[in-house]
């Protein structure tokens, strides 16, 4: 799965509204045979190689990696550059959004329903997915309903033609070069014909996305006719969903990934962190609660607090299978939402909302608090104005410098502080 795949499938989801498909999805329109588009500049990081002559080289490297002269010739037609690709893949960028906005959104009840439909409705595959591989169904469920409304929206761009015009362009060519062997190697083993394998622009294949790489090594044949179909058959998508979750992701059989909680006003905020795991017996002296108010178990499991929108916004215990989740995708609001969804699939109540609304800085000042972070010397990523992991850990430690409340939260009380502000310092802990 690509890191980004919140900009590359779940955005455009966010304002559909597809009904649950059908036992299986409709047969994906084949696209005609891409036309040659006009030869790319020569890419620099290939030696000035033209396109044609990278292509070439590719072809060689997938033969030396075991895929037939007979796919080859069946998958050059489609072996085509698109700088639109390219244009698309430099200019991705995932919207700001608050966590309950988003969560809203792609975690809305007819998601959950849906996700319950297609547990009786595939209960057999579920069950035995779950038997083999140990992942629930609801955490196979949730993924499926957000990456494609359960095959409704699967992308329809030629998936070698995205491939091959990201391999060639130098931002992650090696990576784009490996995914392309791997579909070739799909057409080879006879699971997809080439006209068959349309997606997202970004190369993604099926009702879950899987890349190339994915795909070849995790897919399984779950309905028995021969072909690892993650296009159109169910049981296809659900027990190579629970392989790459569990043996791809690590997951641990038996164990929680994310419950809500309830938080003290007087927690110690810097303890808030994906990286801080505790035992749930400290988190509950602490004050960390059920949201009904009931204790958390006096155990030693461990988890981690985590507060997507600072101490005024949800709260949720984000145990070690949630790691599965910010694998699957990097983007913290994706993952919450994702994790947020399974437990609502598998009979969680729906989260409390905030009390108050929660205050989130413009896009322009959260861009310049990024300026500001780098010049302090933090490396927060691209300064793009969206919160990702190095910019929330950066903030985190500029909390802690100036004695605000260490939730990893971008307020204009730290903007101002990193302006030259003359707001005081309050003690790190205290809820205001």
């Amino acid at each position: 799965m690509l890191l980004t795949r919140c900009a590359i499938a779940t955005i455009a989801l966010v304002a559909c509204s597809f009904a649950a498909s059908a036992q299986f999805a409709p047969t994906p329109v084949k696209p005609a045979a891409p036309k040659p588009a006009s030869s790319p500049r020569a890419a620099s990081c290939h030696n000035g190689a033209s396109f044609d002559r990278f292509l070439a080289d590719v072809k060689q490297q997938a033969v030396a990696a075991g895929v037939s002269q007979r796919t080859i010739a069946e998958a050059s037609p489609y072996l085509v550059y698109d700088q639109g690709i390219v244009n698309r893949d430099r200019g991705q960028r995932v919207f700001g959004q608050l966590f309950t906005e988003f969560a809203g959104r792609m975690a809305a009840p007819y998601r959950m329903q849906n996700g319950q439909q297609h547990i009786k409705q595939y209960a057999a595959a579920f069950a035995r997915a779950e038997k083999e591989y140990g992942v629930p169904p609801a955490v196979i469920a949730a993924f499926w309903g957000l990456e494609s409304d359960f095959g409704a929206n699967m992308g329809n761009l030629p998936t070698l033609k995205s491939l091959v015009s990201l391999a060639y362009d130098c931002r992650r060519s090696e990576m784009f070069v490996n995914e392309t062997i791997a579909a070739l190697k799909i057409i080879d083993r006879g699971d997809l014909h080439p006209d068959e394998m349309i997606g997202s622009w970004a190369g993604e294949l099926g009702q879950t996305q899987f890349l190339p790489v994915h795909y070849v090594n995790y897919a399984v044949d779950y309905d028995g006719d021969g072909r690892r179909d993650l296009l159109r058959s169910g049981p296809d998508v659900i027990g190579s969903t629970a392989n790459y979750i569990a043996n791809g992701l690590k997951w641990r059989r038996g164990e929680p990934w994310l419950e809500e909680i309830k938080v003290p006003q007087n927690l110690p905020w810097d303890k808030t962190d994906l990286t801080v795991r505790e035992p749930r017996s400290t988190w509950a002296q602490l004050g960390v609660t059920y949201p009904d108010g009931r204790p958390l178990p006096n155990d030693n499991l461990a988890g981690s607090v985590l507060l997507p929108m600072g101490r005024f916004g949800p709260a949720f215990m984000a145990y070690a299978n949630f790691a599965a989740y910010t694998e699957w995708n990097n983007s913290l609001i994706y993952s919450t939402t994702a994790g947020y969804l399974a437990s609502r699939i598998a009979g969680a109540a729906p989260m409390r909302k905030p009390t108050t609304p929660v205050a989130q800085l413009p896009f322009n000042e959260l861009k310049e608090l990024q300026q500001l972070l780098v010049r302090a010397g933090f490396n927060v990523g691209k300064v793009d104005g969206v919160l990702g992991q190095q910019s929330r850990a950066a903030v985190k430690a500029m909390q802690i410098k100036y004695g605000l409340p260490a939730d990893s939260w971008p307020t204009a009380e730290l903007l101002a502080r990193m302006r030259g502000g003359t707001a005081q310092a309050q003690p790190a802990g205290v809820l205001r």
